[in-house]
């Protein structure tokens, strides 16, 4: 039986849907991130006036968008 050779494009297809379907998850996330981000409300690039206004500023994680080549690299 030659079920090798049937199986290779298959697998093929599912990892290329499943990576896919990873990088939409990934950008969903990072689009609802930076819908939330209490920066994006901000008008202007000034400093916060107060300790309390920066520390809402800064009080959820700071996440770093990773590089296209390491995200490209992530979901191969």
């Amino acid at each position: 039986m030659s079920t090798d050779h049937s199986q290779s494009p298959v697998r093929r297809i599912a990892s290329r849907l499943a990576s896919i379907v990873a990088e939409c998850n990934y950008a969903q996330r990072r689009m609802l991130e930076l819908r939330l981000d209490p920066d994006r409300y901000v008008f202007g690039s000034a400093a916060p006036d107060t300790y309390a206004e920066f520390l809402a500023r800064t009080s959820g994680a700071l996440i770093h968008e990773p590089a296209a080549a390491d995200r490209q690299r992530l979901t191969r």
